[in-house]
């Protein structure tokens, strides 16, 4: 895909959690894995419409299983709680990098604005939207 800026390196660093992305002029962005979970491109966080993500909480120790190529434009990053569906492509990873400080701030104010945390999926109940409850009785 015409326009597209690949890396030259993908690399997991499978202890602290990170992945390294490296671009052959020098740009480099380290993102930790609870971001780009956070932060997927699947229709499953991203809804078809666009918009502002599902707020995905608890995944502060989510790790990458694998870093899998698709095709000369993306790749599929495997995630040890099970999630695989978004595809990375170049454009992706290049917005999340230079966006990162605004995203990961607007995801702490998110999850403090409804009660949730970084280290558990458990959930408050009450801080759900009513759609998201599961019913009682």
């Amino acid at each position: 895909m015409k326009g597209m800026k690949a890396p030259t390196l993908i690399k997991l660093h499978r202890k602290s959690r990170v992945l390294e992305i490296g671009y052959v002029d020098g740009t480099q962005y380290r993102l930790s894995c609870e971001y780009l979970r956070v932060y997927s491109p699947s229709a499953e966080v991203r809804g078809h419409g666009g918009g502002e993500p599902l707020l995905v909480p608890g995944k502060r120790q989510v790790n990458i299983e694998t870093v899998e190529p698709v095709g000369q434009y993306a790749v599929r990053l495997r995630f040890d709680d099970g999630h695989d569906t978004g595809l990375y492509s170049w454009d992706v990873f290049e917005d999340l990098g230079k966006n990162h400080e605004a995203y990961w701030a607007r995801y702490l104010e998110r999850l403090a604005q409804h009660g949730l945390s970084r280290d558990s999926d458990v959930t408050k109940l009450s801080a759900l939207p009513r759609k998201w409850r599961p019913p009682t009785g």
